[in-house]
């Protein structure tokens, strides 16, 4: 049977003979092209290019620069005349050569070469069990003839290299197998590339992403990367199974999951504020008390009415202003005030090289401090009514604070990912030496991520005071930055600094909120979803430390 099967398995000899015929066809045809596009398409890319760098170019003058774009630019014109004039000719080779690898290349050379492969692995599987079995043999002839115990559990080990090795023999030869048939899927498509000049259709994009996602795929850091979310969709899904049973009412609902979303919008702007920071490879403990800061704040200038409480002893009166610069006002505030703290934490942590754990700790005793003791820890009451339908209206069911999320989504995203300031941050937190001797100010950066997630803080704040109708006193948004932080650290953001995605933030966000929000309309205590909360941030880290420690 053995042989059989190495009948059917092609040699690179043999496999380049199915392969004759499609390349030289298609290969006639890309010279043909080729030759077509030497004065045309060719010549028009070099001139750009050409064009392109004499603007940066500083050895000729300005008379010089125009003299040779004008010349440049007729050389252009005329090539692009030639580009025209072979452009049907081109099409019409492409079109050939496309018909002519859809009717040859799977039928004659890919299907064939896929039975091979298929062979090969069972040729190899064959190998390793006729391997394995001849060891057992050998260890237990040679075993019979030992009495020694040192030297029989050196028999043991010398077995067990020997069973390592064999394993590690089977996963080369599968994987020489796995690199000949991505090989030739890749193949059809560097013609095609060729042909087109690396313009392909979206199905074609598509197949190729997915080929290399299969060829790429490791199960170890599959379940590393995404075994903590697959664990949260079981347990979601068997809330929304639990639910319908014991509270007689259906979890997944437009309206579940928009009440999710509008109570994840406020912690958003945390969550994303202290990303930055845990991107560093630091934190930030004072979220909650700025929170309740921004809250007491905002709930004083946008009051119904004169103010009941008192701040230090004095009643504030903002009724003389407009509604309109109410709201701004109390915006400003409670971005100066959050802003304020951040950045002195974040000076102590960038000037004294102090750990955020000990400057936000001490930004969360002192914001605590002062609050409760200006406002006696009164709750300050209701905001103007008309203020939500202004700035969060409802439209139909939809709540548009969901939309202030996704502008600060956004909005952050493009900081880390398209700003110098952002590639700054991700190489400050990867490696601060190397980043410092780069040329980035490791001081300023670091500052920055504090002042960016101030401005964060604050407007997540104001929005929750909205959000809320107002209530604003020291004592809320207690335990917020836990949450904050976790969802960071679920949604991928790295202790160790320099690793982590926008999108896993909101992925985080939702997945903590989504939790809390099942776990509370099945009536389970929320001393008890600490104790959920806990287990899935410690799985987290767990995770994230793996990673780590296998990228060491």
């Amino acid at each position: 049977m053995a042989t059989t099967m190495e009948n059917k398995i092609l040699t690179a000899e043999q496999e380049l003979k199915l392969r004759q015929p499609i390349d030289e066809y298609v290969g006639g045809i890309q010279d043909k092209i080729d030759a077509l596009r030497v004065d045309g398409t060719d010549r028009v890319i070099d001139i750009q290019s050409s064009l392109d760098n004499l603007k940066r170019d500083r050895i000729y003058t300005a008379q010089e620069k125009e003299a040779r774009a004008a010349q440049l630019k007729k050389e252009l014109e005329a090539a692009k005349a030639v580009e025209s004039k072979n452009k049907a000719e081109i099409s019409k080779l492409i079109s050939d050569a496309e018909s002519y690898l859809k009717a040859h290349y799977d039928a004659e050379y890919y299907q064939p070469l896929l039975a091979s492969c298929r062979n090969e692995k069972v040729a190899a599987q064959e190998k390793y069990q006729t391997t394995v079995a001849e060891l057992n043999k050998e260890h237990q002839a040679t075993l019979s003839k030992l009495t020694d115990q040192h030297e029989i559990k050196d028999e043991k080990y010398v077995h067990k290299n020997r069973l390592f090795d064999a394993k590690m023999s089977l996963a080369k030869d599968l994987q020489a197998v796995k690199d000949r048939q991505h090989a030739a899927f890749d193949y059809k498509y560097h013609l095609i590339d060729m042909l087109r000049m690396s313009k392909f259709t979206f199905g074609e994009t598509m197949a190729q992403k997915w080929e290399n996602y299969k060829y790429t795929f490791n199960k170890r850091d599959f379940f590393l990367k995404n075994g903590l979310y697959l664990a949260i969709i079981v347990i979601f899904i068997a809330l929304c199974i639990i639910t319908p049973i014991v509270k007689n009412t259906q979890l997944l609902t437009m309206n579940n999951v928009l009440n999710i979303l509008q109570q994840a919008s406020p912690r958003m702007f945390l969550a994303l504020g202290v990303a930055g920071l845990i991107l560093l490879a630091g934190t930030d403990l004072s979220i909650g008390r700025m929170v309740g800061m921004g809250m007491t704040a905002a709930t004083i200038i946008m009051h119904q009415g004169i103010n009941t409480g008192s701040v230090f002893g004095h009643i504030f009166d903002f009724t003389g202003l407009p509604v309109v610069a109410r709201i701004l006002l109390a915006l400003v505030v409670c971005i100066v005030l959050c802003t304020i703290f951040t950045t002195i934490a974040g000076f102590f942590t960038a000037k004294f090289k102090m750990h955020p754990f000990i400057s936000t700790m001490a930004n969360m005793l002192v914001i605590f401090g002062l609050v409760t003791y200006s406002t006696k820890g009164v709750s300050f009451g209701a905001i103007d009514p008309s203020i939500p339908s202004m700035i969060i209206p409802r439209i139909g069911k939809f709540p548009t604070i969901i939309l202030w999320a996704v502008a600060a989504i956004i909005i952050v995203w493009f900081i880390w990912n398209k700003t110098t300031f952002g590639k700054n941050l991700y190489a400050v937190g990867g490696n601060p030496e190397a980043a410092s001797v780069s040329g980035i100010s490791v001081f300023l950066v670091t500052v920055g991520a504090f002042v960016m997630a101030g401005i964060l803080y604050g407007f997540g704040s104001w929005l929750e005071c909205i959000r809320m109708v107002g209530s604003g006193s020291a004592a809320y948004g207690q335990g917020w930055e836990m949450d904050a932080i976790a969802a960071c650290v679920v949604g991928g953001i790295s202790f160790t600094g320099g690793i982590g995605k926008i999108s896993g933030v909101v992925v985080g966000v939702f997945i903590f909120t989504a939790l809390t929000y099942s776990l509370t309309i099945l009536g389970i205590d929320t001393n008890l979803q600490f104790v959920f909360s806990g287990i899935i941030i410690l799985v987290a880290v767990t995770l994230d430390c793996l990673k780590y420690v296998q990228k060491k």
